[in-house]
């Protein structure tokens, strides 16, 4: 079923904003999304409402908002497909999320030699904290290859795999090319030789329907403000038996069950991970905006951004000069696309179409070895969300046209 993208884009109200005067474009939902009322309104009801601490005082307030933060985590819990509420624990980030798997799992688990397998494409959050452990532990990092239309090379992987892993961390969806990982049989080959399988779900939850317990994945990572929800607020799945055994990433108030002078006692999974005051808010906003994909349908999410990835592909293709990077296949990409046009670097270009009312990402988007790889110092990024139309795609092949003839591309 279609979705109703007139009648979604009145759920947002800053898609409503003129940027010097043009409507605002809005192509960056990879960075973070924007928000519907629904969610504004579901923040705005717990300060004006029922604003106080969870799981700690007796009264009311507090009450109330301890069931709405709990009923946010059994939601994304059904969201992804996790066995139960207890396999979430709630981060700031995937940032976050992946630190502390890399702190309270790897750390503890990993010795000198072994080996950690990622991917030529991944975000920096899912690098550098490999890198960090690998430095402390005498730990080698490996990499899977990707081909040059950017989907991975099964034959690295599988001379990588080989080596007998401890790790395999990895996007499930490239933030840079879009391009959607085969995760779930790369994660039953790493199972096979004993790996433990992290995903970063950052930029496919948000995107299409997730089953973690289909992708037997042990780890996912997510960040709330790509689906809808506000900053702030992120997800770790893991399958309880993890959690039960990994001890705490930080120490303080309610991650225990009682403390002495000289001892404590852990809380029970995932409250253990939760330590301090959470960010009620977000995780109330999350709730919501789990409700408004679900009642989308994720499915429709997926074809939609299919449908718009197409129609983008072909209408880029046409603009001379332009270069498109990853893999045409849509169905082997998320909505995310980067391209550079001639000479012109991403950061001008960007601005360029600023002044067009048009938000699009440009750098190197937190993978600088993926940009390595491609020998470019930065790209362009569109990418693309429920509440974006083939008109507005139009614009920005019109305003690329005309930063091409500017520049005399």
């Amino acid at each position: 079923m279609a979705l109703n993208v007139a009648k979604i884009r009145k759920d947002f109200p800053i898609l409503k904003r003129k940027i010097g005067g043009k409507p605002l474009v809005y192509l960056d939902s990879a960075a973070t999304s924007q928000k519907p009322k629904s969610v504004i309104s579901a923040i705005e009801r717990y300060y004006t409402r029922y604003s106080a601490n969870v799981h700690r005082s007796v009264h009311r307030l507090s009450e109330e908002a301890t069931i709405a933060f709990e009923q946010s985590r059994e939601k994304f819990a059904h969201f992804v497909g996790a066995k139960t509420a207890k396999e979430i624990v709630f981060v700031r980030n995937t940032t976050e999320a992946l630190n502390l798997v890399a702190f309270s799992w790897a750390r503890v688990n990993l010795k000198p030699g072994d080996h950690i397998l990622l991917t030529e494409m991944e975000h920096h959050s899912n690098i550098v904290p490999w890198q960090i452990l690998s430095r402390e532990r005498n730990i080698n990092l490996d990499y899977v290859m990707i081909n040059d239309d950017g989907v991975l090379n099964w034959d690295s992987f599988q001379e990588m795999i080989k080596k007998g892993p401890k790790i395999l961390s990895l996007a499930h969806v490239s933030n840079a090319l879009g391009t959607i990982n085969p995760v779930k049989e790369m994660a039953r080959e790493a199972h096979k030789v004993g790996a433990t399988v992290i995903v970063d779900g950052a930029q496919s939850v948000p995107h299409m329907p997730v089953d973690v317990a289909d992708l037997d994945c042990d780890f996912m990572a997510v960040s709330g403000h790509k689906m809808l929800a506000p900053t702030g607020i992120g997800m770790l799945y893991a399958k309880y038996d993890f959690l039960d055994r990994m001890e705490p990433f930080m120490g303080g108030g309610e991650m225990i069950k009682e403390v002495h002078l000289q001892d404590a006692r852990w809380n029970d999974p995932p409250w253990k991970f939760e330590a301090g005051t959470p960010n009620v808010e977000g995780v109330i906003g999350l709730g919501a905006a789990v409700d408004y994909l679900s009642n989308l349908g994720m499915q429709n999410v997926r074809q939609h951004e299919k449908d718009l990835t197409k129609y983008a592909l072909r209408k880029l293709s046409d603009v001379r000069g332009l270069v498109i990077y990853g893999t045409r296949d849509v169905e082997r990409r998320g909505a995310e696309i980067s391209f550079n046009l001639g000479d012109i670097h991403a950061h001008d270009l960007a601005t360029i179409l600023d002044a067009q009312g048009i938000a699009i990402r440009s750098g190197h988007h937190c993978a600088q070895p993926l940009m390595e790889r491609l020998k470019v110092p930065a790209t362009a990024r569109a990418s693309f969300y429920i509440y974006n139309t083939r008109r507005e795609v139009d614009v920005l092949v019109k305003a690329l046209e005309s930063a091409r003839k500017m520049f005399k591309v």
